[in-house]
């Protein structure tokens, strides 16, 4: 065990944390004890002069960059009002994070034990439906949209590797960056993540447009299906630049995940539509509360070898130089 020393509106008070086992939302729950603030509301800094962090609750404590001993300050961001939004029917750029509508159309949290929501229509609320962190977010939240079963994560990485078998042409090597039986091999193992070329494939299967939502830039990257397979729908994801979620109407705050619509009409194909702008509002909040990652700076390691590997672009040289390609997160 090791200390923190935490600076609050309170006062001082010390945590005892072991920094090899314990994880962001460890700290988050000791600051919650020592302070009162709830951790969908806390803002943690560090450093001089100090720097807000980045604070994803299921990361180790380590990702934070602490070391025993260091001193952090925490103060309560205020709940904002809801947005009202009108009625209707993996590639990322890190950039400046964008600013939050001004008042009185500001983002609303939702109560710290329930999901973020925004009010999506004046039949029910965009809710942000958090799939597990286990290296099969982006399979779990498309289950959790198409089989309404997150357990189906592994149906859906065999619809990506028959998808890949099936079109030689457009996935190829040179577009896989590995030989295609390889590539199959590995997406169909349980812990390697998926990203973009696994969208194109399950947007093509499901006949649904695919819309990530980035939550650090707001970036939305559509995967659309071939004209000829779509059924004119889409559905929504949240990306947190490692994690993805899925994004799904509710009737009321509060109703249970079954009772969710998970995919709807495309009323406009620009970002407009009535659901992407929902889906915009609702990574605002998340953004507000710091939930992503930069993946050009993120702490990762070789699954293989064990080799410490930091952002995605050493993740990529490593993977082209010994062909490994499993990665986890420190």
């Amino acid at each position: 065990m090791a200390s923190l020393r935490l600076r609050h509106p309170q006062g001082v008070s010390t945590l005892q944390l072991d920094f090899e086992s314990a994880t962001v939302g460890d700290l988050q729950q000791q600051i919650f004890s020592a302070s009162q603030i709830p951790p969908s509301q806390q803002e943690i800094k560090s450093g001089y002069p100090p720097q807000s962090l980045t604070v994803i609750p299921e990361l180790p404590l380590s990702s934070l960059g602490l070391k025993p001993g260091e001193q952090i300050i925490v103060n309560q961001r205020p709940i904002a009002a809801t947005v009202q939004v009108p009625t209707a029917g993996r590639t990322t750029v890190p950039i400046s994070q964008s600013l939050l509508p001004p008042a009185p159309q500001s983002v609303a949290t939702s109560p710290s034990t329930g999901p973020a929501y925004v009010e999506a229509s004046e039949s029910g609320v965009l809710v942000h439906r958090v799939v597990p962190d286990d290296n099969s977010c982006l399979f779990s939240s498309v289950a959790l949209i198409f089989e309404q079963d997150i357990t189906k994560a592994q149906k859906m990485r065999q619809i990506v590797a028959n998808g890949i078998q099936s079109d030689a042409e457009t996935y190829n090597d040179a577009i896989l960056g590995m030989a295609r039986d390889k590539y199959i091999s590995t997406i169909l193992t349980s812990s390697t993540w998926g990203g973009a070329i696994e969208l194109g494939v399950l947007a093509n299967h499901f006949g649904t447009e695919i819309t990530s939502i980035d939550v650090e830039t707001g970036r939305v990257d559509r995967f659309s299906p071939a004209p000829e397979k779509s059924r004119g729908d889409r559905c929504i994801l949240i990306y947190s630049g490692i994690h993805y979620d899925a994004a799904t109407l509710s009737p009321m705050v509060g109703a249970p995940a079954e009772w969710d619509q998970t995919v709807f009409p495309i009323m406009s194909t620009g970002e407009d539509d009535p659901v992407v702008e929902a889906g915009k509002k609702l990574a605002a909040i998340l953004r507000e509360k710091r939930a992503f990652t930069n993946i050009a700076t993120f702490d990762l390691k070789c699954e293989i070898c064990r080799k410490g590997l930091r952002g995605e672009k050493e993740a990529r040289a490593h993977a082209q130089e010994t062909g490994h390609t499993r990665f986890g997160e420190y």
